[in-house]
């Protein structure tokens, strides 16, 4: 295979990252449009979520271009 098995965990170690990431950036809409709900522009969603997926796009592009040792 061309990514060993450590690069394997990486990627679904960075593919779970992200989702944590887009459930933080979820939710915070009105169930009704004439009422503006301000939770939308929180700190979780403003920082902590872009923050979170990042991460995983940087152990996503580790998983890919880095070279492990394999244990044997």
């Amino acid at each position: 295979m061309a990514l060993g098995p450590k690069n394997i965990k990486f990627l679904l170690a960075g593919l779970v990252v992200m989702v944590a990431g887009f459930l933080l950036l979820s939710g915070g809409g009105s169930k009704d449009p004439a009422v503006f709900n301000y939770d939308m522009f929180d700190a979780r969603r403003l920082v902590a979520a872009p923050i979170v997926i990042v991460a995983g796009i940087v152990l996503e592009v580790i998983a890919i271009m880095g070279r492990f040792k394999e244990e044997e």
